[in-house]
């Protein structure tokens, strides 16, 4: 299901997953909310591509489906969780951009 180990691979998804968690970071440090679902992103769709793996597989209660919900698809889903439940800073009365 995985092909060769490949060093570059590795990284790219890793800068993803980085880029990712500072656009999630600074949308919910600034309440803004369009920022924090952009950053929930990534990980969800990759939560999504684990759970079509899991489905291809069975839905098997094992130790890769246990790995997979608590390091892959129970973070990604409590980020948009999260970034669904922020309110805009912006959004409120009296707050624009400009002051």
């Amino acid at each position: 299901m995985m092909g060769p180990y490949s060093v570059h691979f590795i990284r790219d998804v890793g800068l993803a997953f980085v880029a990712s968690g500072v656009a999630a970071t600074f949308g919910a440090r600034r309440r803004n909310r369009s920022l924090a679902f952009a950053g929930a992103g990534w990980p969800f769709l990759h939560a999504l591509f684990h759970i079509q793996i899991w489905s291809h597989r069975g839905f098997p209660l094992d130790a890769i489906a246990a790995f997979d919900f608590i390091a892959v698809i129970a973070p990604a889903f409590l980020a948009v969780t999260l970034a669904w439940r922020l309110t805009d800073y912006d959004s409120k009365p009296g707050r624009g951009l400009s002051g």
